[in-house]
């Protein structure tokens, strides 16, 4: 999934980002409100992480112009602003969740995968398709009940496949699920990551859309 992390303290955001592509996301900063509002002006993100004391612009500005504009990402505030007339404004300007500083990254990864699932119609970390099932919070993949070894874009492609099952995704969109702003993405990357998985998990699995895209099999 690809993530977006607005926060100005440099050793809060450089362990959030390091945690969360440790599960396999896709992760941009950026550091002040102004840029957090281009970034979230390219309308690729799934999950939005908000600080709300940004130089350049607050973060509740930020939030509620983002919403205003029709931003549908998940949104969870970080602040250090714990005051119960804090928490409401910000979950009234658009807020999913609202996470007070400091926080244990391992509760802030659960949020995250709790609003994701949310996101996708999934009240549980496990998706079942057919015969195959993908733990989030595990990272395991079986296929008729054996076990998947997957590395981790593999695990993400398949993730973001199985989440949304009939959809078909473009090359382009699924890179933008996969891979951040700094990160070199060849021309033929996606199509590697797919060869991959038809290899483990069978050809039959993934479905090539021509001139589209890739869906899982068993859903048209």
């Amino acid at each position: 999934m690809r993530l977006l992390i607005v926060e100005d303290d440099i050793m809060i955001a450089e362990s959030v980002l390091e945690a969360l592509r440790g599960l396999g996301h896709a992760v941009d900063w950026a550091d002040d409100g102004r840029a957090g509002e281009l970034a979230l002006g390219n309308d690729v993100y799934d999950l939005v992480l908000l600080d709300l004391g940004l130089p350049k612009q607050d973060g509740l500005t930020v939030l509620r112009g983002y919403r205003a504009s029709g931003g549908t990402a998940a949104v969870i505030v970080m602040t250090a602003q714990n005051a119960v007339t804090d928490r409401i404004s910000g979950l009234d300007a658009g807020a999913d969740d609202y996470l007070i500083k400091p926080f244990d990254l391992n509760e802030l990864a659960a949020r995250v995968r709790a609003l994701l699932r949310r996101r996708a119609g999934q009240s549980r970390p496990v998706y079942v398709h057919g015969a195959l099932r993908l733990n989030e919070v595990s990272h395991e993949v079986t296929l008729r009940g054996a076990a998947i070894p997957l590395v981790a874009r593999e695990f993400s492609l398949l993730r973001a496949l199985i989440e949304e099952p009939s959809k078909v995704y473009s090359k382009k969109e699924l890179e933008e699920k996969l891979y951040g702003w700094n990160e070199e993405v060849e021309s033929n990357t996606i199509e590697v990551h797919v060869h991959n998985l038809r290899k483990k998990l069978g050809a039959e699995q993934i479905v090539t859309i021509r001139g589209i895209g890739y869906r899982l099999a068993g859903t048209a």
